[in-house]
């Protein structure tokens, strides 16, 4: 099939029928420049970074970290004014809009805390938090003290992922049945990385898991039972797990995470008229294809931008921070939790428990 690339700016495969929607997501150009500040300079704070430096009209203006000197090669790296032996100094800097939180899992509560204490806004890296406890004290802090709070699964505001949720409010589909989702990565067994410690809260699902079952909450709404089965890995933390949950009406989410291997990563949602099939990785920018009850290809949308998709959750919390919205409508806080008390579940039934918890 040939293609063409429309007004909207997304690049879409030529197909008979052209029933799939154009995206309704803004482009990330269009979003307040807010100011950002970055608590913990590792791995993801520097895709962060370079998404919003590239897409946004937004900055990151400064970087806190307990080692001055890594803060200070972050800040040298991508041209950031401030850089910080600390958080507190950070989160005292006048030029910070909004804070993003970006250390591991078992650090996510108690710096996004801090920040919520000092008045910032708060975007914290998936997962929220260590467990729904945490989650749900983290949003009743920012309730009461009236800051914006997001939690920054990525995929949720991706253009691809507007296309599968107008289709599922169009009833195109019919009734949705089944949802299949993967996330596996081989990841080493190394016993000083952090998806591998447990004090870190490491293990397959918070990292990887969480894209998963956070698409299968999205599609199918509240879940009415879940049932899992895993293996740890060598240090006791979760390595697989396989996961079935259904909705109130009998549909079944189908999920697996992995740290032994690498999986498609592709997700779908069939219903009884047709179903859409999200290639790998579905949770980055990725094509969607509409197959008809035959199996015959019907539509498919491709997104043009296939790197920096980070820049949408922040141009998302721009938007809702100028507009003095203390959650997004696309994840709102509640849904967090919920998914966060979904992950606390699997976890009790593989038998996984982080050190303090």
């Amino acid at each position: 099939m040939s293609q063409t690339l429309p007004a909207d700016g997304h690049e879409r495969e030529a197909s008979p029928a052209g029933v799939l929607p154009a995206p309704r997501t803004p482009s990330p150009r269009e979003a307040p420049a807010l100011k950002w500040g970055v608590i913990a300079p590792g791995g993801i704070a520097a895709t962060f970074t370079r998404a919003l430096h590239t897409y946004t009209e937004q900055r990151v203006v400064a970087v806190g970290s307990r080692d001055a000197g890594r803060a200070r090669a972050f800040a040298d790296r991508f041209g950031i004014a401030a850089s910080y032996g600390g958080y507190a100094e950070l989160l005292a800097d006048d030029r910070v809009d909004i804070v993003y939180v970006a250390s591991p899992h078992s650090e996510h509560f108690a710096h996004a805390m801090q920040a919520i204490q000092a008045g910032r806004h708060v975007l914290v890296e998936k997962a929220f938090t260590r467990n729904a406890r945490e989650a749900e004290r983290l949003i009743e802090a920012a309730r009461r003290r009236g800051v914006f709070l997001m939690e920054a699964m990525w995929t949720r505001f991706l253009p691809h992922i507007d296309v599968v949720r107008q289709v599922l409010e169009s009833g195109m589909l019919g009734e949705v049945r089944t949802v299949v989702a993967d996330h596996g990565q081989y990841m080493k067994p190394d016993a000083t990385s952090r998806l591998f410690a447990p004090e870190l809260a490491g293990g397959a699902l918070l990292d990887l898991g969480v894209y998963p079952v956070s698409f299968a909450s999205m599609v199918l709404g509240p879940f009415t039972s879940i049932t899992a089965v895993g293996t740890k890995a060598f240090t006791g933390v979760d390595g697989q797990a396989s996961i079935v949950v259904t909705n109130a009406a009998g549909a079944h989410g189908v999920l697996n995470t992995t740290l032994f291997t690498r999986t498609p990563t592709t997700a779908s949602v069939s219903g009884t008229l047709a179903r859409l099939e999200i290639e790998g990785p579905f949770y980055a920018p990725a094509a969607v294809r509409l197959v008809g009850r035959e199996g015959e290809l019907l539509d498919t949308f491709a997104p043009a931008q296939r790197d920096g998709g980070l820049c949408y959750e922040a141009a998302e919390a721009a938007r809702c921070v100028a507009a003095g919205r203390l959650e997004s409508g696309l994840l709102p806080l509640d849904e967090t939790l919920r998914i966060m008390r979904v992950l606390d579940e699997i976890r009790r039934e593989l038998g996984v428990v982080y050190p303090g918890e």
